[in-house]
């Protein structure tokens, strides 16, 4: 959970998040750790490219990347995505509300509403 004191910097995520391409690799990332030239094959992309986006989701905190001898795999950050989660609920609540009133709306017998107040 975030505290007040260490912020995620949700500017920061969703910018990281606006590319095509940072956004299919956090995704990949959802499956588990990878290292950079994992993940450079399904992209296409050389792993300069990859190392780039890489440094952007590390610097927005959506990855760290661990170190196993030579190999330095990434793996997702929880808290951010937990961030973004605590963002976005409030958000959710209020559309669930408005739907289930609509669908409350849409429910009553035609008649009644004609009939009005």
């Amino acid at each position: 959970m975030e505290t007040c004191e260490d912020p995620m910097p949700l500017d920061q995520i969703f910018m990281a998040l606006g590319d095509p391409t940072r956004l299919a690799i956090v995704t990949r990332l959802l499956e588990g750790e990878a290292t950079v030239a994992q993940l450079c094959a399904p992209f296409g992309l050389r792993q300069p490219t990859i190392s780039r986006h890489l440094r952007v989701l590390e610097d927005a905190g959506l990855i760290v990347s661990g170190r196993e001898a030579t190999r330095r795999p990434r793996r997702l950050r929880p808290e951010a995505i937990a961030a973004i989660s605590d963002w976005v609920e409030p958000f959710r609540k209020t559309w669930d509300g408005r739907f289930d009133l609509l669908e409350a709306l849409a429910d009553t017998d035609p008649e009644s509403r004609k009939a009005g107040p």
